[in-house]
């Protein structure tokens, strides 16, 4: 038989379990901060800028350093952004689980927190994974995130995702920097490749973010951020929505000459879908039907991520690009 522990033994147990709770929770709340579920879009987005930046030929360990390292720039970005919003962030029904409106960590531990993620995450890329262009482009984002969208923006006009979601957009030029510098042949960067990258994420992230406001919308009013929903009607912003969808599936369009068919498939009927499901949700608005927003912004994450994987496909195999076929000279920039 076991012996039975007394209850000096018992309270010292308890004290260590609740040790061991409270740093498991300390860690999962340092970990929240970091906005785990935008970081994996970020870089679903680096993943096949990188590829497509060297078709045909994968350095799976600098993939996997610059990913890590993108990692950290990105959860600093969006723990500073958490604590520049931590007055609304209190006001919202959508962010009151987050660690520091729960008062899980400080302010000041989480700022502290993600200036040791950015530190790490510049010294990753430019010594580990030698780009000191990419750890630019991670400070450049950061400086952008929190004072350009987050602290005016954000807090002042309706296009602040329309401007702002150009920090989102830096991955694929983080992702096309780490590689061209590790390139050693003279072959040339093609930059302009990464730029339609930048901006089919800059067009795509407009819609994406005003259907999930729509949902949100009296979230949004009650915080006081003037987001498109909130201080427009709803047919106008899906006027919006459908705009912008028609400008993220054409600027798609203009990489199909530099990848072969499997991009040219996966961004037609990609592309078709996210249209037809933005046109029923405008008509649907317009007829004034009970309308799912939501259902467009779960689409929006499934449009990117599949025009994404293929085009990481195409470049892993590295066929013959539809430009090359047709003797184009894609040599631009």
């Amino acid at each position: 038989m076991c012996p039975q522990r007394g209850p000096r033994a018992r309270e010292v147990l308890g004290v260590e379990r609740g040790k061991r709770s409270y740093s498991l929770e300390t860690i999962k709340a340092y970990f929240a901060l970091t906005k785990p579920r935008v970081i994996e879009l970020l870089l679903v987005a680096a993943i096949p800028a990188m590829l497509q930046a060297n078709r045909g030929d994968i350095d799976v360990l600098l993939i996997l350093g610059t990913l890590v390292g993108g990692w950290m720039g990105a959860g600093a970005a969006n723990t500073f952004n958490m604590v520049a919003d931590y007055d609304i962030d209190q006001k919202m029904g959508r962010t009151r689980a987050r660690p520091l409106v729960r008062h899980k960590i400080t302010k000041a531990k989480a700022a502290i927190f993600a200036w040791v993620l950015l530190v790490i995450s510049v010294l990753w890329l430019g010594l580990l994974c030698h780009s000191w262009l990419a750890a630019f482009f991670i400070l450049l984002t950061n400086w952008f995130y929190i004072y350009v969208y987050t602290k005016w923006l954000k807090r002042r006009t309706w296009q602040n995702v329309i401007w702002g979601g150009a920090a989102g957009c830096m991955p694929v030029l983080v992702g096309w920097a780490v590689i061209r510098d590790n390139v050693q042949d003279e072959s040339p960067d093609q930059w302009w490749q990464a730029v339609v990258l930048f901006l089919i994420i800059f067009f795509w992230t407009p819609p994406h973010t005003w259907a999930l406001a729509m949902k949100y919308r009296d979230d949004y009013a009650k915080a006081g951020v003037p987001m498109l929903p909130v201080i427009a009607s709803p047919v106008k912003t899906t006027q919006q929505i459908l705009l912008y969808s028609w400008l993220t599936v054409l600027t798609s369009f203009l990489l199909i000459p530099a990848a072969s068919w499997i991009y040219l498939v996966a961004a037609l009927g990609t592309g078709l879908v996210f249209l037809v499901m933005a046109t029923r949700l405008h008509n649907g608005v317009k007829a004034g039907e009970n309308v799912k927003p939501l259902k467009l912004f779960i689409l929006s994450n499934n449009y990117l991520a599949v025009l994404f994987i293929g085009l990481s496909v195409d470049a892993v195999l590295g066929w013959t690009s539809i430009g090359d076929m047709l003797g184009w000279n894609l040599t631009l920039f």
